[in-house]
């Protein structure tokens, strides 16, 4: 008699303590359908219940002596979990001392029982056509092809420019870099991923693509995608025939046959953090994901992260620039009016101004500013506190001239307003203006000319080349056609004055991605900044601000020259956990006071300690949650113990 088939199940369930693989038998009715990598039901003992999962492996033995459960069912009889994927769920798991099927949430989206039933109908239309690569521009022949094949790690840096891509279609240089090297991955037959931050920079890394590959070669998936149009693309990703994937942060576990590039855009984008546990960060999944399947993998930016320096000084990836170099033209500019008292209003110095006006005559001009809205603070006239609402002393906002000045905490108008400091009236802005003052500021500075608010409330993500004053917050700068004839960096004094471990590298990299809006030529004038930031950027030399940067961190300990775990619950908790992990060399922060009955330590560990460290801090989470009970009806309460891997959130705290 032959050996009885075992399925090895992942569990869906949030429950450290089910963080591992259960076996089950297979009943006979379920044996032609038994596969890894399909849906699955089964029956959990200790809960009493029905739970969903995955199976991993099919065996025909185990190390259980008892009778085994059997399955309950199968749910569907597509393997939409890869073993590949597995293993990187497991991996980038362990490494954050979370749990695997956080992550599978993450990886596989719901099921969408239409969207299966016409992919199980469907034949198929064929291979797809053969695909001819063009040669990768401004980083010399065959530099970034023969990385590709040779599979190698590279911090790709930007051209500063903007490219067209079709008729009234243009997009960063760097979106059509990324479509070049994701043709030549599928022209040598395999699949190639590229993560971008937002829906902004997908829609330019696909209309780039679109340009070189047939659109069935193309899949797009992520969050703003309804249900089904995701996991019909999740499907196409199960299929044979080699793919350029493009998506947020999740897209990283994309099931891609043949995978052969990772190629991930501005990984210091604070959008790249995965704000689910275990809040593993893109650009980590992606290491790790290069590092299982041996595939190539680019980091590209105009401005690298101090993570990826770190890597590039460990020799782990090789920088690259172009060849020749592209140089823009930054010009420093103090933070002096003139010239016009309507453009020392809008805070415009008077050689920004001069060459604002000249620019117009050519074409858009960008100006880049802190803040969205009319006035982000009101302050008393008289006394200058800063205006507080008088039902719940939240700061007074006004989201235009006309508009009554309300409380950006409760909404509440601030009618008959009162200052509790002097009894003063009157309200006056206070701060760097927003979008929609600077606009109504330069709008009469330069009358007739056409003005465009680009923020979160107004998104815009293209301009003509006619000329317009387009006034756009950090991260929300449109694309020109032909790029600016002139780009103003404003409020740069505001945006370094956060109290922040990444704020001068988040500058570099806010106002890098600015200037590389402009055409060629064109002036960028950056006010009110100077020293080594402005140095960085008028050499186009951010890489040795950004290895300044990395060296500080490395003399102080700080991320990312250390790894940093933040361990946060109840004393007696956090205590144990911090008591485990004592013996191994790290550095303990605390603890300090989070919340009520709550505290936080911070531990800080170099990188070879990182698995060891994962290890003792996972056993802790799970003894927390195994021993917590309530007094009355023995179910689980509130977590005593949360761990978090690589917690930069203490370190930007302002």
């Amino acid at each position: 008699m032959s050996a009885a088939r075992i399925a090895r199940v992942v569990v869906d369930s949030p429950l450290p303590q089910l963080d591992r693989l259960f076996d089950y038998a297979i009943p006979d009715t379920l044996a032609d359908q038994v596969v890894p990598g399909i849906r699955v039901r089964v029956p959990l003992r200790s809960a009493g219940r029905i739970a969903d999962g995955f199976v991993v492996e099919v065996t025909s033995g185990g190390d259980y002596e008892g009778t085994l459960s059997a399955l309950e069912g199968v749910t569907s009889p597509i393997p939409v979990l890869t073993p590949e994927v597995w293993m990187l769920a497991r991996r980038a798991a362990d490494r954050a001392a979370g749990s695997a099927s956080d992550i599978l949430r993450l990886a596989v989206p719901g099921r969408q029982v239409r969207v299966e039933k016409a992919y199980l109908a469907d034949v198929g239309s064929g291979p797809l056509p053969v695909v001819v690569a063009p040669p990768i521009d401004h980083y010399g022949v065959g530099t970034i092809e023969s990385a590709i094949t040779e599979r190698r790690r590279l911090a790709l840096d930007a051209v500063p420019r903007v490219t067209q891509v079709a008729e009234n279609t243009w997009v960063g240089t760097w979106a059509l870099t990324l479509a070049q090297a994701a043709a030549a991955t599928i022209a040598a037959g395999e699949s190639a991923i590229v993560v971008v931050p937002d829906y902004r920079d997908q829609d330019q890394v696909q209309a780039a693509l679109t340009s070189l590959l047939p659109p069935e070669s193309i899949v797009r998936l992520d969050a703003r995608q309804s249900n089904p149009d995701r996991y019909r693309g999740f499907l196409r990703c199960l299929g044979p025939d080699p793919l350029v994937i493009v998506g947020n942060r999740s897209v990283v576990y994309a099931p891609a046959r043949k995978l052969g590039l990772i190629a991930m855009w501005d990984d210091g984008d604070p959008l790249h953090s995965e704000p689910l546990a275990p809040y593993v960060h893109a650009r980590d999944a992606a290491l790790l994901r290069q590092e299982e399947q041996g595939c190539a993998l680019i980091f590209a930016s105009h401005s690298r992260s101090t993570e990826v320096e770190r890597l590039v000084e460990l020799g782990w990836v090789t920088a690259v620039q172009p060849s020749p170099r592209v140089l823009p033209k930054v010009v420093p500019t103090a933070q002096q009016a003139g010239g016009d008292p309507l453009a020392e209003r809008a805070r415009i110095p008077s050689s920004a101004w001069r060459a604002a006006r000249e620019a117009l005559s050519q074409g858009p001009v960008l100006v880049q500013v802190a803040r969205p809205g009319y006035s982000p603070r009101l302050a008393c006239v008289d006394c200058g506190q800063t205006a507080r609402c008088l039902r719940c002393s939240g700061p007074l906002a006004q989201r235009n001239q006309r508009s009554v000045p309300s409380c950006s905490w409760c909404g509440a108008l601030a009618v008959d307003w009162t200052c509790s400091h002097c009894e003063g009236t009157r309200l006056r802005p206070a701060g760097a203006a927003g979008t929609s003052r600077t606009a109504e500021d330069l709008g009469r500075a330069f009358p007739g000319t056409r003005v465009i608010v680009a923020d979160g409330e107004h998104p815009v993500q293209a301009v003509d080349a006619r000329p317009a004053l387009v006034i756009a917050t950090r991260g929300a700068e449109p694309t020109a056609a032909g790029g600016y004839r002139a780009v103003l960096l404003l409020d740069g004094e505001q945006m370094i004055a956060r109290e922040s471990l990444r704020v001068a590298e988040d500058c570099l990299r806010w106002w890098s991605n600015a200037i590389a809006l402009a055409a060629p030529g064109a002036p960028t004038m950056l006010v009110g900044v100077g020293g080594a930031l402005a140095t960085a950027l008028v050499t186009w030399q951010q890489s040795a601000f950004v290895r300044s940067e990395l060296a500080d961190r490395r003399a102080l300990r700080f991320p990312p020259a250390v790894r940093v775990a933040t361990a946060t619950g109840t004393l007696e908790a956090v205590t144990r956990a911090v008591e485990a992990v004592d013996g191994n060399p790290a550095d303990i922060l605390g603890p300090v006071d989070v919340a009520p009955s709550t505290v936080r330590t911070i531990i800080r560990f170099d990188y070879s300690k990182g698995a060891e460290v994962a290890a003792t801090l996972r056993a802790e989470v799970i003894r927390s949650a195994t021993g917590r009970r309530s007094a009355k009806g023995g179910r689980p309460t509130t977590p005593l113990l949360k761990v978090r891997f690589d917690d930069l959130e203490p370190f930007l705290e302002q």
